[in-house]
């Protein structure tokens, strides 16, 4: 018999969806999941054994297969997590719900679903008992009927004096061997059904054998993907390190290269100043030259002046002294002053502009 629905005979009656978890076999105290994620969870009836199991599979993984009998018990072990023990699996499952009422919907069914059990194998042991009797009378009343017969006599006087009790005793005697041929083939029946669980439960736990190994090798294989992780986020962080470093330098070029454009313009700037003072540079020697004869002129115009002051000097004293001498030289001399003093204005006016010219240059 396969372990996973559906079956002909099988239907489910309650449905939920839960994390599933098995009891470490090693340990027997920490939980191993046998889900990733949250798989269905049924209740079935088997009519015809009249027996109920918890049924999961997780993809084409049976991971519960847990036949309900009357010792189980299902116990809640916080507000959403409840467990049983399978002692025909030699396990323990665990369910972890998302609500604690879809917990106590499940606790409720499992104690209902135990109830129909204890209810199912009570009516069995009443059948089992009550063929049981029949056969112990069978046995009983076939050896008095044929001490009947015995102590009657002749086969014609069994026949007209115990011909109808004997045939009531024929057919209690053949319902009897038919109800026997019937407990045998059912206890038949049920020792190939017994194998056959027992067969399941043995590919049940070689099946979980072989996931605590395959759960070892991933535990080691994440232990080192994770070290591996480990790894590659340092050589994350120092190129992420480098990078910054990087974005820095270039940052520090960028503000070089403004400042090298910076310099280059004040660059052009000095040289157009400096080429304008190569030029003036080149009218300087025409000013200095200009500026040395103007500078002899005015020397010269200076002591010319002194001469012509030395002479007005001379001139007026003998003026005066011959004042009283020659009335005649007064105009003469007015006009000599006249003509003198419109000179000393010319000087004056020239030495003047000399000056000027010289603060200009």
């Amino acid at each position: 018999l396969s372990p996973v629905p559906p079956y002909s005979r099988e239907q489910p009656i309650f449905t939920t969806r839960a994390h599933v978890f098995q009891i470490d076999p090693s340990t027997k105290k920490n939980w191993v999941p046998a889900s990733k994620q949250a798989v269905t969870v049924s209740y079935f009836y088997d009519s015809t054994r009249n027996s109920y199991r918890i049924i999961s599979v997780d993809g084409a993984k049976v991971i519960i297969n847990s036949t309900i009998t009357p010792n189980m018990t299902f116990t809640k072990t916080s507000q959403k997590f409840g467990q049983w023990a399978d002692s025909r699996a030699n396990t323990v499952f665990g369910l972890g719900f998302p609500s604690e009422q879809q917990l106590t919907k499940f606790a409720e069914k499992f104690q209902e679903v135990k109830e129909a059990a204890k209810l199912a194998r009570d009516r069995s042991q009443e059948k089992i008992e009550t063929s049981s009797n029949h056969s112990q009378e069978s046995g009983r009343e076939t050896p008095s009927s044929t001490r009947a017969s015995s102590v009657n006599g002749t086969d014609d006087e069994k026949a007209s004096h115990g011909g109808p009790a004997e045939a009531h005793l024929k057919s209690e005697n053949d319902k009897l061997k038919f109800a026997l041929a019937q407990s045998s083939s059912n206890v038949k029946k049920w020792e190939t059904e017994l194998q056959s669980l027992r067969e399941s439960n043995a590919r049940l736990s070689t099946a979980l054998q072989e996931s605590a190994a395959s759960i070892e090798h991933w535990k080691k294989q994440f232990s080192a993907c994770k070290e591996e992780n480990d790894q590659l986020r340092g050589k994350i962080e120092e190129l992420e390190e480098q990078c910054n470093e990087i974005n820095k330098e270039k940052e520090r070029n960028a503000q070089l290269s403004r400042r090298l454009q910076e310099l280059e313009t004040e660059l052009q700037d000095k040289e157009l100043e400096l080429e304008e003072l190569r030029k003036q540079g080149e009218i300087i020697p025409e000013l200095m030259s200009e500026c040395e004869s103007v500078s002899e002129q005015l020397q010269a115009a200076e002591k010319k002046n002194k001469d012509l002051e030395e002479k007005v000097r001379t001139l007026r004293t003998e003026v005066e002294e011959n004042k009283h001498r020659q009335t005649n030289l007064k105009t003469e001399l007015k006009n000599f002053l006249d003509v003198l003093d419109g000179k000393i204005d010319e000087l004056h006016d020239f030495r003047q502009g000399l000056s000027k010219l010289g603060v200009d240059n």
